[in-house]
C-alpha cells in the first residue's frame, strides 16, 4: 500500500536543526515515524547505532581540536573531536559541533563524566551515535584534557592542536603571558613541566639510549671522514649535581690555563664556558621540560626566563590535546 504520510517542509527543516541531518535522511525519517517528531530522532538514532557499529573499527585519526575557559579563567577543557577523514574534519558544522561539545566538556573533570553529560536530551555518548549516522563516518572523542588554576588561557592551531596553561597568578598583560607559554606547548610538545619531575630511572634508560644512538652515529661519520658529534656524559640538569658543575668548573680552568689565558681574566671566560657544558648536558630539559625549552619568540632566552619577566608568577602546569 502507497505511504500516504504528508510531511511539510518546515517539519523536514525541524528535524534537521534539532539533529544536523540531511534533508533526504530527516524525510525518510518522519515518513516512517508516521509524521511524529520524537520518533523520527529516534528512527535517526537508530540508524546511527548501525553506522557506529558497522563501523567501530575504523580509525579516527582526523578531526578538530578545541579548547575551551570558563569565565573566571580558572578552569579550562580541551578535547579533540575524532573523525576518520580530513575532509570531514574542516567542514564547519562538524567543527561548529566541536565547539558545542567543548561547551559542555569545561563543566566536567573526566571524559567518562563527559560522555554521560546531557546534550539537548540525551547524552553526549548518544549524540556520537546520532552524529555518526547523519556523517556516516565514526565519531570519537579522542582526547579530553581539564586544566585548573588560579588562571588559565589557551591556545588552538588551526583547530588540530589545542594547549591549557595554567598560571600562579594574574599580573600584567596576562593575557599576552599565557598565549605565548601556550603557542610553546602547541609548537614544541613537552612531556613535563621541569626536569625536577623525571624518573630517575628514566633519566638513566634515556642516557643510555641516546648515547648509543650518537656513538653509532659517530661510526658512519668516522667512515666518512666527518666530524664526530659529541658525545655527552648527561643529558639532564637533574644529573648535573654540585660535585659534577664543581668538575666541570676545574677543567674549564684547566683548559684557560693550557691555553695560556691569563688567570685574571678567567671570571670572565668561565660563566660563559659553563654555560655551555650546561646546554652541552641538558638535551633532554630542552626537548621534554616546558620550563627549559627555548623560548620560540626569541631563542636567547629559556620558557622560565620569558616567564620570569612578568614578574611574581609561575606556570603551574599544562595540558596539550592534538589531532591524529
Amino acid at each position: 500500500m502507497e505511504n500516504t504520510v504528508k510531511i511539510t517542509a518546515a517539519e523536514v527543516n525541524k528535524l534537521r536543526q534539532a539533529t544536523g541531518a540531511g534533508m533526504m535522511d530527516c524525510k525518510k525519517a518522519l515518513v516512517e515515524a508516521g509524521g511524529d517528531f520524537d520518533k523520527a530522532i529516534a528512527v535517526l538514532r537508530k540508524k546511527g547505532q548501525k553506522v557506529a557499529e558497522k563501523r567501530a573499527d575504523r580509525d579516527s585519526s582526523e578531526g578538530a581540536a578545541i579548547a575551551k575557559i570558563n569565565a573566571d579563567n580558572t578552569s579550562g577543557v580541551a578535547i579533540v573531536l575524532g573523525c576518520e577523514t580530513d575532509f570531514v574534519g574542516k567542514n564547519e558544522n562538524f567543527v561548529a559541533l566541536a565547539n558545542q561539545l567543548a561547551d559542555i566538556a569545561i563543566n566536567n573533570n573526566t571524559k567518562e563524566e563527559f560522555l554521560a553529560a546531557d546534550f539537548e536530551g540525551m547524552t553526549v555518548a548518544e549524540k556520537l551515535i546520532e552524529q555518526t549516522g547523519v556523517i556516516g563516518e565514526k565519531l570519537d572523542i579522542t582526547a579530553f584534557e581539564k586544566l585548573d588554576a588560579p588562571y588559565i588561557g589557551q591556545y588552538v592551531h588551526i583547530n588540530k592542536i589545542a594547549a591549557l596553561v595554567g598560571l600562579s597568578a594574574k599580573v600584567d598583560n596576562v593575557e599576552t603571558l599565557v598565549k605565548d607559554v601556550a603557542m610553546q606547548v602547541a609548537s614544541m610538545g613537552a612531556s613535563t613541566l621541569s626536569y625536577k619531575d623525571f624518573d630517575p630511572a628514566f633519566i638513566a634508560s634515556e642516557t643510555e639510549a641516546r648515547i648509543a644512538v650518537i656513538e653509532k652515529d659517530n661510526i658512519e661519520l668516522g667512515r666518512l671522514g666527518k666530524t664526530l658529534k659529541n658525545v655527552p656524559s648527561y643529558i639532564s640538569m637533574v644529573q648535573l649535581t654540585p660535585e659534577v658543575l664543581t668538575e666541570a668548573e676545574e677543567a674549564a680552568k684547566a683548559e684557560l690555563k693550557a691555553e695560556g689565558k691569563p688567570e685574571q681574566i678567567w671570571d670572565r671566560i668561565l660563566p660563559g664556558k659553563m654555560e655551555r657544558f650546561i646546554s652541552d648536558n641538558t638535551t633532554l630539559d630542552q626537548e621534554q621540560c616546558l620550563l627549559d625549552q627555548k623560548f620560540i619568540k626569541d631563542e636567547k632566552q629559556t620558557v622560565a626566563k620569558y616567564v620570569a619577566s612578568y614578574g611574581d608568577v609561575a606556570v603551574t602546569g599544562f595540558k596539550r590535546a592534538t589531532v591524529g
